[in-house]
Order: structure tokens, then C-alpha cells, then sequence
């Protein structure tokens, strides 16, 4: 089953355009191209890891081979922030256009409730999924929801619910537990599907994409940046004055600027 997906990943990543930073691949499609890309997934059938790649992600998965390694197995890896775009600029490339998580789960969500898509929501805090689940709904009345589970769960707790999603079944999976480990436990519910389970599952397609934060800001409980931040592209700043505790990950962007400029200069 591993080698089979990966290979089919690899197959799906090789057909769309894509550049390299940082040593991983990030697809140049837009925002409305990537979930058209996802529509047809699902009609193809399998599964299928959506990747919305920072500049964090890029920057770990430079010191994190296994990291880098699932990125390429991805079956779409988006340029979440305008600091990848800023790279890709830096070495030559372009990007049309930087696809962020939530924007990407948002214009999904749409399309799900009206075709009937089932989703699950995983992570955040103690009923944040749940909430966030109950006003998603009442913006998309079509929109079938398998189940929800907060993030806080113990090792133990892990197996029980990748089989109560596995029973489920949902076409779109989210996952709530901050970058990398959400990437890297999606691919680990993949390596734990059965051959028998891989056979059920292939008949239809099921996404699995990583969400950061995105349920807090869909339940209410956290504002997103205001737009004209969104424009003048200093979201981050917003989210770091607002929120102080995310200095720790905010550091890596100087890191990650630094590292594009050095591979640009050694190139």
C-alpha cells in the first residue's frame, strides 16, 4: 500500500506544474486551479495528501529529510504566504498567486456543499472542531459532516480514531494540529491503511490536507487578519502582535528568508 500510493502521488505531483525551494516542490496552479486539481482526485479515486506549504514547512523540511520527503510524495503542495512567493521570485520563477490553507479549505467547503461531500474535522481545542463544524454548516446546508475530534488526544487515543475515520470515510479530511505534525500524521494514517481498507478506499477519492489554525478561526474563537493586512501582506505581523505566544514559530522567517538568499547566492 506505501508503495503503491507513493508512486501514485509522484505520478499526480509529475503532471502539474511545479518549482523547487528550498529543495521541495510547490505547485504554481492558483487558488481556483487547485480545487479544480482536487475535484479531480476525488474522481480518480485513492488517496491523496494536499500540502499547503509556508515558509516554515519549507524551511524544516530543508533540515528534515523524512519532512522533505512527504512533501514530494504530496499530491499537491500549495504556496501558503507570500514569503514562498517572495522565494520563487528570488530564484527566477513565478507564482501566480499564494494559496493559503484556510482559503483553500474555505473555497473546498463551498464546493462540498454542493455536491454533498462528507468531511471530518480533527484538531484545535476541545470543541473548537465541533464548533466550527456547527456555523460551517449553517453557511453550507449541503455540507455532510462524518465527525469531529478535538487535538488533544494521548498516544493511546491514536488508533482509535484513524479507525473511526477509516469507518467513515470522508471525501475531505482536515487536520488541525499545527505544521509539521499534522503533515506528518496524515502521512502516518495513509502508512496504516490495510490492503484490504486501501481496495474499499480506492473506489472513491479521499483528501487529506493540514489546516493550521483554521478551525479556530471558523468557530469564532479567533479573528482572522483583516484584509487590508491580507493585501499589504503583512498577515503575519497581525497574527503575531495579536497573538505573542507565536514568536517561536515566527522566528523561522527571517531563517527561511535567509537560506532562499543563500541558495540564490551559492547558485
Amino acid at each position: 500500500m506505501k508503495e503503491e500510493h507513493s508512486k501514485e502521488a509522484l505520478h499526480v505531483i509529475n503532471k502539474v506544474p511545479s518549482i523547487y525551494i528550498l529543495g521541495s516542490p510547490v505547485h504554481t496552479l492558483t487558488l481556483q486551479e487547485s480545487v479544480q486539481h482536487i475535484s479531480k482526485l476525488l474522481e480518480r479515486g485513492g488517496l491523496h495528501q494536499i500540502i499547503t506549504a509556508n515558509p516554515e514547512i519549507l524551511y524544516s523540511a530543508r533540515k528534515d529529510e523524512d519532512l522533505q520527503k512527504l512533501i514530494a510524495g504530496a499530491s499537491l503542495v500549495t504556496a501558503d504566504g507570500i514569503g514562498v512567493v517572495w522565494a520563487a521570485r528570488q530564484q527566477g520563477e513565478k507564482l501566480r498567486e499564494r494559496v493559503t490553507g484556510i482559503d483553500l479549505m474555505a473555497e473546498l467547503l463551498t464546493v462540498a456543499g454542493s455536491k454533498n461531500w462528507s468531511c471530518y474535522f480533527l484538531g484545535a481545542a476541545p470543541g473548537v472542531a465541533e464548533k466550527a463544524g456547527q456555523k460551517i454548516k449553517e453557511l453550507h446546508p449541503g455540507l455532510s459532516i462524518a465527525g469531529t475530534r478535538h487535538g488533544y488526544f494521548k498516544k493511546e487515543e491514536e488508533q482509535i480514531i484513524i479507525e473511526e475515520i477509516l469507518e467513515k470515510k470522508p471525501q475531505l479530511l482536515f487536520v488541525g494540529l499545527g505544521a509539521p505534525r499534522q503533515e506528518k500524521w496524515i502521512n502516518n494514517l495513509f502508512k496504516t491503511v490495510t490492503e484490504k481498507q486501501a481496495r474499499n478506499l480506492q473506489q472513491a477519492g479521499h483528501i487529506a490536507m493540514g489546516v493550521g489554525g483554521s478551525f479556530d478561526v471558523f468557530a469564532g474563537t479567533v479573528k482572522r487578519a483583516p484584509q487590508w493586512t491580507q493585501k499589504m501582506h503583512i498577515e503575519w505581523l497581525y497574527r503575531l502582535l495579536s497573538q505573542p505566544t507565536r514568536i517561536k514559530r515566527q522566528v523561522r522567517l527571517p531563517l527561511f528568508a535567509l537560506e532562499v538568499l543563500r541558495q540564490k547566492r551559492s547558485n
